[in-house]
């Protein structure tokens, strides 16, 4: 673990992030872990998951997140401000591209960057899956929940929110 950063380059940090986040906020769970638990310990693993499980559960955009982890870590103006750096940059290159892709939307190589995209998203979704699965699999009971539910979520379509209230139901039995 290294030495904690000053506020302004988490701030620098996650509007990285956010430019990176090709296919939403999922895709970059993996970095956010990695710099704010392994990195620089400003969150517990059970800490991280639970916080981003719970911006899961709760109505509202995916990137809560963000929030529910500045406000853990130094409260009401570091949510706001890490909020701000991961969805600022994102929304103004978004916003400044739109037109351009869209202009340029039914040429040969546009459509071979969509295509090409699309590896790199499930990637990175997938690593943010194993990233959340590896912290709430610390003994036995969570690995067999973890498998379960990930057998359930893929062979049946029930919606997710009650495989997240069986497992908090079956957490508070343990």
């Amino acid at each position: 673990m290294s030495a904690r950063p000053g506020t302004l380059a988490m701030l620098a940090h996650f509007g990285l992030i956010s430019l990176m986040g090709v296919g939403g906020i999922n895709a970059v769970i993996p970095e956010m872990h990695r710099y704010l638990v392994e990195a620089h310990g400003f969150l517990g693993e059970s800490e991280f998951a639970s916080l981003y499980a719970l911006s899961q559960a709760a109505p509202g955009p995916n990137g809560l997140a963000v929030t529910l982890f500045g406000l853990e870590i130094a409260g009401p103006w570091l949510a706001i401000a890490l909020t701000l750096a991961m969805f600022l940059p994102s929304f103004v290159l978004a916003y400044q591209a739109g037109a351009w892709i869209e202009r340029f939307a039914h040429t040969r190589w546009m459509r071979a960057f969509r295509r090409g995209m699309a590896p790199i998203t499930l990637g990175l979704v997938l690593s943010s899956g194993y990233i959340l699965a590896r912290a709430g699999a610390t003994d036995w009971l969570g690995v067999g929940l973890t498998g379960v539910t990930i057998v359930l979520l893929l062979a049946t379509r029930w919606n997710p929110l009650w495989l997240i209230v069986a497992g908090a139901a079956l957490g508070l039995l343990k």
